[in-house]
Order: structure tokens, then C-alpha cells, then sequence
């Protein structure tokens, strides 16, 4: 696809998946025990032959930058990058990122330099396996100027979306963001769709746009700063827009309910999102750990990343990242723990990282249900953490409660024998 070039979209501040973008970017909130978020979009691209990649970010974004540089590397056979390019002062322009729209186009004189007749528009914080080739033949076959990725959505879902509606030929004619009034917005989709009440047509935050277009709406409309809220609609009223009808997994990824939500279904037996697929590998920084070495745990529906070590203790519908220790007699229901940066056995005068508790891991005795633990944490003996009492939202000591869910922040200690 040397004729198209992808911009992911980092996002604003996050605060909707705050603690874990309290030191980090949205993209770089690592995910499934051993990928980040950005690595489904980037990974995406690659596996479609897409390998001139920008990804634009300016809140927290040394993790992220971090990442990239260790994981992405084109040779000069393929003659591709992954280059992060945040917020910057120019004599363009003095502001930060106003909106999704700005973002792109405060980075069009990067952009720009590279030949390119389409750009593609992704976000940084979703979960899906597409074939973006497939989006951008469809986009080519139907002489659009602006293609669209949607996905059908229920009346409960649909006010928190951008809701549209087609012709017979998918040609979009009306966009409405965010609506509240949902009568006679439905679209014709498929018969399973409909049996399942999915009757909405909501924008994935997925646009394939003519590079000429998009550059010359861009500059016209200085103040059109969001591509939901301003360029898709005027878009419409312009030119010719296209839906391309997605009926794949997807989720977006954007507050800690769903975050939690998509780590534990990857535990099913049979989950929406495949990480296993050949086809549609899932890349991430290949950090040569060891194997994951388990002591007589019992465990049950659950994802154990590499160079972990458990001990004889119970792990049941959990996600257990990189470097994990846990002990022994411990149980862990319903959880995501993200594992450490280092082993607890690492003296802090030689490892490479310096923050974060000495020993990070869980201790022996513990019980853990129904929490995110962060990176670098270490969890003492004989603790408690689960949200017996349902509190939805609470700022805590070493710890905060969003939309339900426990959630311990990165490089805290919890002391022993702490109930939460």
C-alpha cells in the first residue's frame, strides 16, 4: 500500500482510564499481559501492508515513545516507520492539539512530504483485527472521497457514538453525533444484526479520506477542530461518503469498565478478539523473557505472560502480565495484574529501572477479586482487595475505585494485612 499512510490517534488527557494514564498515554496502557494498546492499530497496518505509520500524541508520551522505538523497526526492504510526532509549537501554530481534526492537521507538513493519495485515520485505543486493504478497496470501488468504518450498535450503546445513516448503496447521507433522540435514526442491517437489536449505525472512529481533500478541508476550516463533531459532517454535505459495514469483534477501549472488560474476555474459551490468529499477528517489543514457571496453582480460564513465576495458589478468569510474581495460598478472581518491569529478586543498584517498591509482586495468603493491578506493584501478605460493598467511584490510599473496579496505581505498595 505504498499509496496510502496511516495517522493513529493517541487522544487527549484520559481521564476516563485514569490511574493507568496517570504516567502514561492511552495507547501505552499495556493490555492483554504483554501488548500495549497501540500495538493493535500499529499491528493492524503491518499486517495490511501499511508501513508509513505517524502516531500522533502530547499528553504523557514518553512510555509510548519509548515503546515504539523499541519495538518497530522497518528494514530498507519495506522502507517503513512508526514515528510519534506530538504536539509541537511552530510559527503555523503556538496551541496543543485542539481536537482530533487539529491533531492532523498541525502534523500535515510531516504527513505531506511522503506520497500518499489516501490517508488513513485510526484511533490509538481500540480493540479489533481489520484488513485495512479491504476498507480502502471498498473505498476505491465506490469512488469515495471519505469512507467510513461503522458497526451496528444497540439503542442502549448508540448515544455515546457517532450514529449515521445510508442509502442502499452505503452511501452515507446523515451523521448525528452523540444523539440522544434516537427515532427513525435506524439503518438496514443484516438479519442476525437486527435479532440482536443492533439496528444503529455508529461510526468506529475508522476514516479512509482522499489525501487531497482531507489536506484542502483542513486548511478551509481552521476551526473545525474534531472529525465526529465537524469534517465527517461537512464532509457529507460536500462530497461523496461511504460506509463500510464492519461485523467483526470490536470494543473501544476508552474508560476502566471496558478496559477491564476486554482483558477478561480474552480468558473465554472462544473470545471475540483472537490474539492467536497467524493471519493477523498482534506485535509487540520482543523482550526475551524466559518462560512462565508455575508451582502447583490451579488455574482456570486464565492468560499467564511470560517470565512470570506463581506459586501453589489459586488464579481463576485472571490476566497475569510479564514478570509477575505471586506467591503462595493466594487467590486471584476476575483480575488483571500487569505484571512488573523487573523481577523482586533484582537489587535496585543494578536493575535498570529505579522507581517503583523494592520486591514487586503478590504476596502469600492475599485475596485479590475484581481489580486492576498496575505495573511495579507490590501487593503484601495476608491483604484483601475486592470492592465487597459495590462502591462505583472513591479516591483511596494507594488506590482509587472506577466504575466498580479496584484499581491500584502503578509502583505503589500495598502493606500486608491492608484490606480494600
Amino acid at each position: 500500500m505504498r499509496d496510502c499512510i496511516a495517522i493513529i490517534l493517541g487522544g487527549g488527557a484520559g481521564s476516563r482510564l485514569f490511574p493507568l494514564t496517570l504516567l502514561r498515554s492511552k495507547p501505552a496502557v499495556p493490555f492483554a499481559g504483554k501488548y500495549r494498546l497501540i500495538d493493535v492499530p500499529v499491528s493492524n497496518c503491518i499486517n495490511s501492508s501499511i508501513n508509513k505509520i505517524f502516531v500522533l500524541t502530547q499528553f504523557n508520551s514518553a512510555s509510548l515513545n519509548r515503546h515504539l522505538a523499541h519495538t518497530y523497526r522497518f528494514d530498507n526492504y519495506r522502507r517503513g516507520f512508526v514515528t510519534v510526532m506530538a504536539a509541537e509549537q511552530t510559527r503555523r501554530s503556538a496551541n496543543w492539539f485542539q481536537g482530533t481534526a487539529d491533531a492532523v492537521r498541525q502534523s500535515i507538513p510531516h504527513v505531506s512530504i511522503y506520497r500518499q493519495k489516501y490517508v488513513l485515520i485510526l484511533s490509538g485505543d481500540q480493540l479489533y483485527s481489520m484488513d485495512y486493504r479491504k476498507i480502502i478497496d471498498h473505498h476505491v470501488e465506490n469512488e469515495a472521497s471519505v469512507t467510513v468504518a461503522t458497526i451496528p450498535v444497540t439503542s442502549e450503546e448508540a448515544s455515546g457514538f457517532g450514529i449515521l445513516k445510508t442509502n442502499d448503496d452505503h452511501q452515507i447521507n446523515e451523521f448525528y453525533e452523540k444523539p440522544q433522540d434516537l427515532s427513525e435514526k435506524t439503518s438496514s442491517v443484516s438479519d442476525s444484526m437486527k435479532a440482536q437489536g443492533r439496528e444503529y449505525l455508529a461510526s468506529m472512529g475508522i476514516y479512509v479520506f482522499n489525501s487531497d481533500l482531507l489536506f484542502k478541508t483542513l486548511d478551509m476550516f481552521p476551526n473545525d477542530h474534531d472529525f465526529g463533531k465537524q469534517i465527517i459532517p461537512r464532509a457529507i454535505q460536500q462530497a461523496k461518503v461511504m460506509s463500510y459495514p464492519f461485523d467483526g469483534y470490536w470494543s473501544d477501549i476508552g474508560t476502566i469498565r471496558s478496559y477491564y472488560q476486554a482483558n477478561l474476555m480474552l480468558t473465554q474459551p472462544h473470545p471475540g478478539f483472537d490474539i492467536y490468529n497467524p493471519n493477523m499477528r498482534l506485535y509487540t517489543n520482543p523482550r526475551m523473557l524466559g518462560p512462565a514457571k508455575i508451582s502447583g496453582t490451579q488455574l482456570t480460564d486464565t492468560l499467564i505472560s511470560e517470565g512470570s513465576m506463581i506459586g501453589n495458589s489459586s488464579i481463576n478468569r485472571s490476566v497475569i502480565g510479564i514478570r509477575s510474581f505471586i506467591g503462595n495460598d493466594t487467590q486471584i478472581h476476575d483480575s488483571v495484574i500487569l505484571g512488573a518491569d523487573y523481577y523482586p529478586w533484582h537489587q535496585v543498584e543494578t536493575r535498570e529501572r529505579r522507581e517503583g517498591p523494592t520486591k514487586p509482586g503478590v504476596g502469600d495468603h492475599t485475596f485479590i477479586e475484581g481489580t486492576i493491578i498496575d505495573k511495579n506493584v507490590k501487593v503484601g501478605n495476608r491483604c484483601i482487595i475486592r470492592n465487597k460493598e459495590g462502591v462505583q467511584e472513591h479516591d483511596g490510599e494507594n488506590y482509587f475505585i472506577r466504575d466498580g473496579i479496584v484499581v491500584i496505581p502503578k509502583n505503589v505498595t500495598i502493606p500486608d494485612e491492608t484490606v480494600i
